[in-house]
């Protein structure tokens, strides 16, 4: 279905870059937008084909209403597909939904989606789920792909070489119209983490050490090329996980170069080419990846060694340290960063110094588009048997997906979880944000594998958030309180 786009929508040259007057290697950022810009409009900005487009129940019924008022019609049906995910309650799902808004808006999507011809994943289809988790798994995710949606969370797809990309409502309706996007370029800065990381460290600690260095602006006006041993030794799963939260560092979009593992995570997925047609579409994924003596905006190179579990202490993402330390103190900066860590501190009500290990939990989520995959639960499963959840925490697991709520109860998964005292759920976004039932009350701290942890994100204007892998969470919920996995669950030795 993907397997070429139209020679209308390619470019009719190819960029080089040029290095001492001999042609360099191009990155794989470049041949993608170079395979997929229409043209330079007058602005001087460009026209860029989206190869796919993805929508869900919060962006999208405003779009459809654009288009309406314009009379105007879906370009490319085909090629947009559509879920639910934000709203939708993970309790209870039958229609209609209690909250009135949820319900109409998946009506508005169901309704807008039939009028045009697009593929809609309803709850109960059996490929219902978040967005960024049903987009991969069916294969709908591809190397090579310019992919948008409504969701600012959709650098996730860069996991298998795609310049994906968060829009706005506007250009939603952008995209149902025309099947393009007005962009401009990025440059882009390749990340190399090399190294092996220690047991109890894992991709989302990766990602979380990137940000708290580079700054949530480090990354504004680039793509991240995340590369090295250690991204090139990660699951699929975990690479997600790693481009999942390029946005939180300031970045438009986060790749890694499809490789042997990209190419056997899709063979024999729902919507990917099959036989001889599935090996003409790997070497054309293959030819993708970033030449070897590519050319980069910048070059960051990151150390396994520095990487230990890591949790934020305020809110932001990059507001974060390793279970180790001690939040930090004020009075050791100046200016704006000062106020920046006081207004933390007071909002997260800790002190200056204090260790972030120790500090009382109330709630614990794993879940999200961050960590709702099947790995996810099965890295925490392989640990708490035998644990209980402490009796003052309210723990709840919720699975990214339909399909993934189907395996992991054919592994006897969630009677893992629910032996432990956790609520295993419904799939959707649920506690990632405050747009479903799930929610914060009071100034309930929450440990949290999601991916913001905004004043606010999880519903209560007053609730805090802290940030952590799933196996962290794990660790938090049957502690009571912020804790190390390591210690919780004695790991020793070895890679994880």
């Amino acid at each position: 279905m993907f397997s070429a786009l139209n020679r209308d929508f390619r470019a009719k040259i190819k960029v080089l870059r040029i290095g001492d007057g001999v042609f360099v290697g191009i990155n794989l950022y470049q041949k993608v937008w170079n395979d997929h810009v229409v043209r330079q409009l007058d602005t001087g900005q460009y026209q860029v084909f989206m190869a796919l487009h993805l929508i869900h129940e919060v962006t999208s019924p405003q779009a459809f209403g654009m288009l309406k008022d314009k009379d105007l019609r879906v370009a490319f049906p085909k090629r947009t597909f559509a879920t639910v995910d934000h709203i939708i309650p993970t309790d209870n799902q039958e229609r209609p939904l209690a909250d009135d808004m949820a319900e109409k808006m998946i009506q508005v999507l169901s309704s807008a989606t039939q009028e045009y011809g697009i593929e809609f994943f309803a709850p109960k289809s059996g490929a219902q789920g978040i967005v960024h988790v049903v987009g991969p798994e069916l294969g709908l995710t591809q190397p090579g792909m310019t992919i948008c949606c409504g969701d600012s969370h959709t650098s996730t797809h860069g996991a298998f070489g795609c310049i994906s990309l968060g829009i706005g409502t506007s250009q939603v309706r952008d995209v149902l119209a025309s099947q393009t996007l007005v962009m401009d370029p990025l440059k882009v800065r390749r990340i190399n983490v090399e190294g092996t990381l220690a047991i109890g460290v894992t991709a989302k600690d990766v990602t979380l050490h990137i940000i708290r260095t580079l700054g949530v602006n480090g990354g504004v006006g680039f793509a991240y090329e995340y590369a090295g041993s250690v991204i090139d030794r990660m699951s699929m799963e975990e690479r997600m996980t790693v481009c999942n939260m390029s946005i939180e560092g300031g970045a438009r979009c986060g790749y890694v170069n499809p490789d042997e593992t990209t190419f056997d995570y899709l063979k024999d997925r729902q919507r990917v080419p099959v036989g001889a047609d599935y090996l003409a579409a790997v070497d054309r994924w293959r030819s993708y990846a970033s030449d070897f003596d590519a050319d980069y905006d910048d070059i960051v190179d990151i150390s396994a060694n520095d990487i230990k579990p890591t949790v934020t202490w305020g809110v932001t993402p990059g507001q974060a340290l390793s279970i180790e330390e001690r939040v930090p103190d004020p009075d050791g900066v100046e200016g704006l960063e000062k106020s920046l860590i006081n207004d933390a501190l007071n909002y997260m009500q800790l002190t200056a110094n204090q260790p972030i290990k120790g500090t009382k939990i109330d709630v614990a989520f794993i879940g999200s588009c961050t960590n709702g995959r099947l790995s996810d639960f099965k890295s925490v499963a392989a640990v708490i048997g035998g644990k209980k959840v402490s009796s003052n925490v309210r723990a709840i697991v919720v699975p990214g997906s339909e399909k993934v709520d189907r395996e992991a109860r054919e592994l006897g998964l969630h009677e893992v979880f629910e032996a432990a005292g956790f609520e295993w759920r419904l799939p959707g976004c649920s506690m990632c944000l405050a747009m479903n039932p799930d929610k914060l009350v009071g100034d309930e701290v929450c440990a949290s594998s999601s991916n913001r942890n905004f004043i606010g994100r999880q519903g209560s204007p007053t609730g805090r958030t802290i940030l952590m892998s799933p196996i962290m969470v794990a660790a938090a919920a049957i502690e009571g309180y912020v804790a190390d996995a390591r210690e919780v669950f004695n790991l020793e030795g070895g890679e994880v």
